[in-house]
């Protein structure tokens, strides 16, 4: 988490002061300030000050200055910063951008209510802004949940909008979902249709077994639900970032190897237990539903061994590209053409089709573990995928048997201190199906996705969540296109879209103007990095699809719902994977978007050069086109700049700039990397900024471009606007989530 406190801001990214309007009063309050105790910031500012006298020569006076520029503005704005007087003199009239508008007042209330007021500002702003301990989320997970709000307000009134049939669909898919009572009714009926057609169930005594690839192609394509190994369909994560099918390792329920977790006897039968809950919630007998289950962990356990450890799959190539042929040749037991095809219909395979596979070896030892089990275990290996799919499907069920999915996530949570991960893929838009840690932290630094939700855990794990959330979050995925265009039509109309690219404008002329300013950078490469900032493309609010819909895109008319939720939701599963392989069939468009329109992480695109700010990040309290400028300079525009900065991140590395100036590039590193280290952390440890430089180069450069570009273009008093600035900074900069 970035921490606002002092210039480091000005360290790489700029050097030169604020331009002089912001310096207003800087003598009188900066001797004022100069003469506090040392304690609080003051302490804070004589440490960060040692690390630059040993910076060079030609610019240590220039970030010196900065750093006393951007303090005294900080502690001016702080000083007499109580929240009533802060209200006198910004909404009573005191300044010409006084603000009567209901957002104004519902922003100002926010930003009292964030602070921990336990600690003075003008003391410690650092803990003033960051130190709320009463705040369980960030201001990023908070406006994720109102925009969640939002879709739920939108589906909860089908009468405000003009609905054909299909988009009709949405609303009812949604309305079954919170309908709990109709789905505690069904019970575990609809369920048990669906295992009878697979075959049925030894464990129940109806069982009339199908041939076993005809049941896993059944299992993968109608029901989302990969026992032995996942096959989705990606682009490859290298140039050209063709689309490919791509055989990766199963989800796991639990971890399963011994050596690696201290409680492992303990996993088993908290596991096992949870197995044998379901077995008995399908009307099992409980001694043959014991053995079954103890059979499929078993499976699990030596499939788990078959895994590739994390250090070799860093170090090892991210897939390797076979044939479908020899795929069956190298793992005879699976029918890989039939199964295949029938996943990723309308797509035609033939055998001499590419695919990418994770882990070859692992299989390898899967088919013949298949084999075996074949050949004298077909009921147990039944039995297996059949547990197995009743927690994929587990979210679409009755509440019991997703009671028995909560406790088996708590006490594994308990057990390995670490939450467990969610298994239900459809339910989760828009990320790479990839389990191998090099291939996904390569899709994440190819994206530059902010905050902690470009995480393989973050993205995969899911906390408990109300009904309402649950079913926004299901309608939301299988319904994209519809809900898209209803939360942009009502969230980012016309006018907001043009306020948030004339903000975007002014940060990238900031941008521009700072780069000139840079004492270590040559003029080619002031030269280059103008052309690449000029020929960036920029994204704002949603994609085409959704600003103007088509409509014949939204009649889903493969869907049908009814008479279950749990047949509805398969019907859903089954609509949006067709739709999702169509749409790789189809020619790429410039950039596919990784965000949905209510998504609030911002990217950057290297393979693009395309930069993403979605529909939900802008909006109250980041932006809102009738905030005063310097709160959406503030808060919204340092984010446009942070991701701006994320272009250029080649030039800090060692070897990345070899015609700058790298002594004075090296200093101020070295300034920002004391920066951050002189903050404490609540753990009482202090923060190692080496691990994260380029972000927080990129938090700080952000905010010193926001700021030069906001007094630019700002021509009112600009004392009133640095109220505004500071506070937005103190109370939503310093929350954003690290990757």
């Amino acid at each position: 988490m970035p921490r606002v406190g002092g210039a480091a801001g000005w360290c790489v990214f700029s050097v030169l002061p604020p331009p002089h309007s912001v310096q207003e009063g800087e003598d009188e309050w900066g001797r004022a300030m100069g003469s506090e105790p040392a304690s609080g910031v003051g302490t804070r500012r004589r440490r960060e000050r040692s690390p630059e006298e040993g910076l060079p020569a030609v610019h240590s006076r220039q970030w010196a200055m900065a750093r006393r520029a951007l303090m005294t503005v900080l502690l001016f704005s702080l000083i007499l910063g109580g929240s009533l007087l802060l209200w006198g003199y910004v909404f009573k009239g005191c300044g010409p951008a006084h603000c009567e508008m209901p957002v104004c007042r519902d922003l100002l209330s926010l930003y009292l209510a964030s602070g921990n007021t336990s600690v003075a500002p003008c003391t410690d702003f650092f803990s003033f802004a960051c130190g709320n301990t009463n705040r369980t989320t960030s201001s990023f997970q908070a406006l994720a949940k109102e925009n969640k709000r939002r879709l739920q307000r939108i589906l909860e009134a089908p009468g405000s909008w003009r609905l054909d049939s299909g988009e009709e669909k949405a609303f009812q898919f949604y309305s079954s979902c919170m309908d709990t009572g109709a789905i505690e009714g069904a019970g575990a009926g609809p369920l048990r249709q669906v295992i009878e057609e697979l075959g049925g169930w030894p464990v129940s005594g109806d069982w009339t077994p199908l041939d076993f690839n005809r049941t896993l192609s059944l299992l993968m394509s109608q029901y989302g639900h990969f026992p032995f190994f996942r096959a989705y369909l990606r682009p490859l994560p290298t140039p050209p970032y063709t689309p490919v099918i791509q055989i990766d390792q199963p989800e796991f329920d639990v971890p399963l190897k011994q050596k690696q977790e201290m409680n492992y006897a303990q996993i088993l039968r908290e596991y096992l237990t949870y197995l044998n809950r379901l077995g008995t919630l399908l009307g099992g007998d409980p001694n043959k539903v014991g053995e079954h289950a103890s059979f499929s962990i078993s499976i699990n356990s030596q499939l788990y061994q078959f895994l590739r450890p994390p250090e070799q799959q860093a170090q090892g190539k991210l897939f390797q590209m076979v044939t479908i042929d020899q795929l069956q040749e190298m793992a005879p037991a699976i029918d890989w053409l039939s199964c295949l095809q029938a996943t990723f219909a309308p797509m035609s395979l033939s055998p001499s089709h590419p695919v990418a596979v994770h882990d070859l070896e692992y299989l390898k030892n899967m088919s013949q573990l298949v084999e075996k089990q074949l050949s004298k275990h077909r009921d147990f290996l039944q039995s297996h995928m059949i547990l197995g799919l009743v927690g994929t499907l587990s979210p679409a069920l009755d509440s019991k048997f997703q009671e028995a999915r909560r406790l088996l996530s708590q006490k594994l949570g308990e057990l390995t201190g670490r939450p467990p991960t969610v298994l239900h893929e459809e339910l989760i838009s828009d990320i790479p199906r990839v389990l191998s840690a090099a291939p996904w932290a390569s899709w994440c630094r190819s994206q530059h996705i902010r905050g902690g939700s470009c995480t393989k855990r973050a993205l995969l794990t899911k906390p408990a969540h109300p009904r309402w959330m649950t079913c926004v979050e299901k309608t939301a995925a299988f319904f994209k296109p519809t809900l898209a265009a209803l939360f942009v039509r009502e969230a980012f109309g016309p006018s907001t879209r043009s306020a948030a690219m004339e903000l975007f404008t002014a940060i990238k002329d900031a941008l521009i103007a700072r780069f000139q300013m840079l004492p270590w950078m040559d003029e080619e490469t002031r030269a280059k990095v103008q052309d690449k900032v000029t020929q960036l493309q920029v994204k704002m609010g949603a994609p085409e699809w959704a600003l103007k819909p088509d409509p014949a895109r939204q009649e889903y008319n493969d869907i049908q719902l009814g008479p279950s939720f749990l047949q509805s939701f398969l019907s859903c599963v089954r609509s949006r994977r067709a739709r999702v392989i169509r749409s790789f069939l189809q020619p790429f468009p410039n950039h596919r978007w990784q965000v949905l329109p209510w998504g609030v992480n911002a990217y950057y695109s290297i393979p693009d050069h395309v930069v993403v700010f979605p529909a939900g990040l802008l909006q109250p309290p980041f932006f809102h086109p009738g905030y005063p400028r310097a709160v959406n300079f503030g808060a919204a525009g340092s984010v446009m700049a942070h991701e701006l900065l994320h272009i250029f991140y080649q030039l800090l590395f060692p070897g990345g700039c070899p015609a700058c100036d790298t002594h004075a590039l090296q200093g101020a590193l070295v300034c920002l990397e004391r920066h951050y280290a002189a903050f404490p952390l609540p753990n009482g440890t202090f923060f190692n900024g080496s691990r994260t430089f380029l972000e927080d180069a990129a938090d700080t450069g952000g905010l010193a471009i926001a700021l030069q570009s906001s007094v630019s273009v700002q021509n009112l008093e600009r004392r009133t606007m640095n109220w505004f600035w500071i506070l937005r900074v103190g109370h939503q900069i310093s929350r954003w989530p690290r990757v």
